[in-house]
């Protein structure tokens, strides 16, 4: 369930002072041969879950030491920890937060691309994927898929679409509304400041918060769309047709040959839509700014592309853990400058990766007060509520 205003305007509020309060450093200051640590750990310090292999290469020093109180972590923007004499694209009078806010005040920030995940939707009460007990793999159980990815699988769609329609059932868009998130990406755009938003989520919820077809990329595909999953055949059928027979516990069957009817998302073996290739690559070389939100980055092709924004580009990264850090110098977030010390110092140009630890919609409520837009956000949700009452 989306956060109701007053709840929107106190946690503003709260967060006012978060970057003084909540900054935290990496675990990566190794205890020393008597066991010390380079800083003192509270007794609630643990690290984050270890990922599993998705074929990326892992960091393996990719855990944060960070202050879970909770099931998840406060609020935290992240102090970097630089070598000496490093360069560094942010201030170091201020955050790398407030560095960010600065760049986009000031205008040297007019074209950003956004990067999203299901951590973004699941605050409209979509689950997440491979989140543990919560994500829709862990809850497929009663389908007896031969693995959890199977659903999503071609071969085996064709041989049991079952269990997927059932599960479209609940996924299918107009159950679920945008999160406050959602709208930070409108404001963007309304703000003539958003190039892209490439989403990996197929729920349409950009859609609905009303950010124009042009500015978005669907780089698993989406229930926007549907077809006739036999390449000869090919025959669209509209949204509304496939979510009603859904409805009725109907397998959609194609018109013109009988086929199975699928929603136009991306399974695993299908490529990619075409619109993704098409922009990626002016997208991603005009980039001024990267957002990347919600997301563990562990797919590809969809993850590489935080490397193909140019060297000098800003990149902030707003999720409840780390993600995307790389064992190979020249790839991946690289959150600290110590990583890049001794021969790879300079390969990678000044340190320009930021990143905000936990709930996305309260990071978004925090960069627009920071901005000066809370209120235009509060807006933009408050005319969609109205148009739903309506």
């Amino acid at each position: 369930m989306s956060k109701s205003d007053a709840e929107i305007s106190e946690l503003a509020t709260k967060l006012e002072s978060v970057l003084e309060l909540n900054d935290i450093h990496s675990d990566d200051e190794r205890p020393n041969e008597d066991g010390a640590s380079g800083r003192e750990h509270d007794e609630h310090d643990v690290p984050s879950n270890p990922e599993p292999d998705f074929g990326i290469p892992r960091s393996d020093s990719n855990v944060s030491a960070a202050l879970y109180e909770e099931e998840y972590p406060p609020l935290a923007v992240y102090s970097p920890i630089l070598v000496e004499g490093a360069s560094s694209l942010f201030s170091s009078k201020m955050s790398t937060l407030d560095s960010i806010v600065q760049m986009v005040k000031t205008g040297s920030v007019s074209n950003i691309v956004v990067m999203a995940g299901a951590g973004i939707s699941t605050s409209a009460g979509i689950p997440d994927f491979r989140s543990p007990k919560t994500g829709l793999y862990a809850n497929l159980k009663e389908f007896n898929l031969p693995y959890a990815e199977a659903i999503f699988a071609m071969d085996y769609f064709r041989e049991n679409p079952k269990p997927f329609y059932t599960l479209a059932k609940e996924l299918y868009p107009g159950q679920y509304s945008p999160t406050t998130t959602h709208f930070f990406i409108k404001l963007l755009e309304s703000k003539g400041l958003l190039r892209r938003h490439y989403t990996q989520n197929i729920d349409c919820l950009e859609r609905l918060a009303g950010v124009s077809h042009e500015r978005i990329v669907e780089a698993h595909g989406s229930f926007h769309t549907a077809h006739c999953i036999e390449e000869a055949c090919s025959k669209e059928h509209s949204r509304e047709w496939v979510k009603m027979k859904i409805a009725d516990g109907e397998t959609p069957r194609c018109t013109e040959c009988g086929s199975l009817v699928k929603p136009g998302i991306t399974f695993f073996g299908e490529a990619l839509p075409s619109r993704f290739y098409e922009l990626r690559e002016d997208d991603f070389a005009s980039c001024d700014l990267l957002i990347v939100m919600g997301t563990s980055l562990l797919v590809t092709p969809f993850a590489p592309q935080i490397d193909e924004v140019k060297a000098n580009v800003p990149r902030l990264l707003i999720n409840r853990e780390k993600a995307g850090e790389l064992t190979d110098p020249n790839l991946g977030f690289k959150f600290d400058r110590e990583h890049l010390s001794g021969e790879n110092a300079d390969t990678r140009g000044p340190h320009r990766d930021a990143l905000i630890l936990g709930d996305c919609d309260e990071a978004c409520i925090l960069l627009a007060d920071r901005l000066g837009w809370k209120d235009e956000l509060l807006e933009l949700r408050n005319e969609f509520l109205s148009g739903q009452n309506n």
